[in-house]
């Protein structure tokens, strides 16, 4: 029998229930899912960074924590965790949500759309956009996220940099790395995509001096993480013009506090954390599989690298 513990709060318990039981149902595992196993008895751990669950030493079965976030910088530092941990990729609804986004606010920029939805003085101004192919995008991260919209937004024509830490390889997508990349993905980047986990080395990649570098006028969409972002730096760069606008969905402190200026400010788009969400069927998929992956003997799906931060 497989101990599960279901560790991410009372309201993701009334969600989850269900659609767990039928996925691991559909794999044909025996299994015990609860909210309250007894540690030593947990075989796996289903895990919210937000559940409150810090000190993993009593669970001295457990073979591998399951997040239900794909975001894992809270949990990667955690001492006490000595066995592997499998982030949230939800292909079919984490993924799909972020490309939809992504590519929303892209053509938003690359269309001017703003100036006829907000046009208070109903100005007749024909202004033609350039075709797709005349806009680089650069996607900042090509992780499962980063490398879907990248893809996405080629599709569509444009011309997309994607830059990553470490090599990587995205068809139909020029892809650099490193310090040198990084300072060639920004220098065409009309419009810069960031999707990089937040991690000592990405907190504030933009910042006065890489914001500098983007050609002016550049557009901003971040769905990524919040600390991506100088923010002060951000304003500055707002004010003088050498960014035309900024779409944020992620911030330092959510919600955002009234009173921070980026509610105020006409070159800002302020989105609440909604550019992507996990989809509950699809996350208990996920899972499920990842169990039965355990108990097969074979890899887990989206294991972190607990040095890189994700």
């Amino acid at each position: 029998m497989i101990e599960i513990l279901f560790s991410a709060g009372p309201e993701s318990w009334a969600e989850y229930e269900a659609p767990l039981r039928e996925a691991l149902d559909g794999h044909g595992l025996s299994y015990r899912l609860s909210c309250d196993a007894a540690p030593e008895s947990v075989d796996y751990i289903v895990y919210a960074p937000s559940s409150g669950l810090r000190d993993f030493t009593p669970y001295t079965r457990l073979r591998a924590v399951l997040s239900l976030w794909a975001g894992v910088e809270t949990i990667t530092g955690n001492e006490t965790l000595r066995v592997p941990l499998a982030r949230m990729v939800d292909e079919e609804g984490l993924t799909t949500g972020m490309v939809e986004y992504v590519a929303g606010h892209v053509l938003r920029h690359h269309l001017g759309m703003d100036a006829y939805i907000v046009n208070p003085g109903h100005e007749w101004a024909p202004v033609v956009p350039p075709l797709a192919p005349e806009r680089p995008v650069t996607v900042l991260g090509l992780g499962a996220l980063g490398s879907a919209c990248a893809t996405a937004l080629a599709g569509l024509g444009f011309p997309v940099t994607g830059w990553s830490r470490s090599p990587k390889d995205v068809a139909g997508v020029t892809c650099l790395h490193g310090e040198e990349g990084l300072e060639a993905a920004l220098a065409h980047a009309q419009i810069l995509v960031l999707l990089l986990p937040n991690t000592p080395a990405t907190q504030n990649i933009l910042n006065a001096e890489t914001l500098a570098r983007l050609p002016r006028g550049a557009a901003i969409v971040n769905p990524g993480r919040g600390p991506l972002i100088d923010d002060a730096a951000l304003i500055a760069a707002l004010d003088s013009g050498q960014v035309g606008h900024a779409t944020l969905d992620v911030f330092r402190t959510e919600p955002l506090p009234a009173e921070h200026p980026f509610w105020a400010h006409p070159g800002v788009t302020v989105t609440p954390h909604i550019a992507a969400e996990t989809r509950v069927s699809s996350a208990a998929r996920v899972v499920a599989e990842n169990i039965r992956r355990g108990e097969a003997g074979e890899p887990l799906l989206h294991l972190v690298d607990r040095d890189a931060g994700y």
